[in-house]
């Protein structure tokens, strides 16, 4: 009788967005100690996609929950750093770093107004640095070698990637021990996943054997339209369980935040996009992708 009720209950599940019975993830417990830090990198070659959105509002979220967090950004246009209200101009960032391995990043990392998120700035400079580092040798792991110095400090290092499938999302790849790909309900962004998952197969044959894919992130989701449905559908039939359950609704509270220069979890708490990304935190948590 009583597996019946339970049987019943769990029937009885509200379905989310994925076509799966709503789970209501616990809130993490808090961490007696803190390091080695798992390094994440959230990566589409397609741009427009919800990767910094997602980079910042993940961070802050797990920095809510008391994990210690460094955002890397690893794109030449600065979007997280801006999004986090950082200064870059004229401040060392991370092409510095890159340039020079052996300087502590310590001095280049910053804080941010959220507790327990730290920052690894980013500025148009990084542009520049495919070229400068086309003739280094191991040039696939200079950014592992950079984040090595602070990895014991941090509980997650989420990088930022640029929309590319160039060297320094290859180095960003060699750098991590899990990839999350955020992915927006669109049928044109669906088309480049393939591509997106043979090159960390790629990476995990010939570079970094320990990467694994954390999940597909379905972002910009919008519950109206038959579009973004049938395409959250196909990924799900496409890719089953890799994709997570948290689902990632569209809103203009995203660029309010990012113009005030905060996380959404910050800019307006109680909004369901805040929600979403507290919710995906405690999914990683519960996945084990995150301690």
């Amino acid at each position: 009788m009583a597996a019946k009720t339970a049987r019943s209950k769990k029937d009885d599940a509200p379905i989310g967005p994925t076509g799966r019975p709503y789970t209501n993830f616990p809130t993490p417990p808090a961490l007696k100690s803190h390091g080695p830090a798992r390094i994440i990198a959230l990566c589409n070659q397609k741009g427009g996609v919800g990767k910094t959105t997602t980079s910042i509002n993940l961070a802050a979220s797990l920095a809510h929950y008391g994990r210690r967090v460094l955002a890397v950004d690893f794109d030449p246009q600065g979007a997280l750093s801006a999004g986090l209200g950082i200064p870059t101009h004229d401040v060392p960032t991370i092409y510095d770093l890159l340039l020079d391995t052996k300087r502590d990043p310590r001095g280049v990392i910053v804080k941010s107004a959220v507790p327990g998120l730290d920052v690894l700035p980013a500025n148009i400079d990084l542009s520049a640095s495919e070229v400068h580092l086309v003739n280094e040798v191991a040039r696939e792991t200079i950014l592992a070698r950079v984040l090595r110095h602070v990895q014991d400090e941090y509980d997650v290092i989420l990088i930022d990637c640029q929309p590319s499938l160039g060297l320094l999302t290859v180095n960003a790849l060699t750098a991590s021990h899990g990839v999350l790909i955020p992915l927006e309900c669109e049928f044109f962004a669906l088309r480049g996943v393939a591509l997106l998952i043979e090159t960390i197969e790629k990476v995990r044959d010939r570079l970094n054997p320990s990467i694994k894919l954390d999940g597909l992130l379905a972002t910009m989701y919008d519950a109206r339209t038959l579009h973004s449905r049938e395409v959250l559908e196909r990924v799900v039939e496409a890719f089953g369980d890799d994709v997570l359950e948290t689902v990632i609704g569209r809103t203009v509270k995203f660029p309010d935040a990012s113009v005030s220069g905060v996380p959404i979890t910050e800019f307006a708490p109680e909004h369901a996009a805040a929600q979403a990304y507290l919710r995906l935190a405690r999914e990683l948590v519960a996945r084990g992708a995150v301690a």
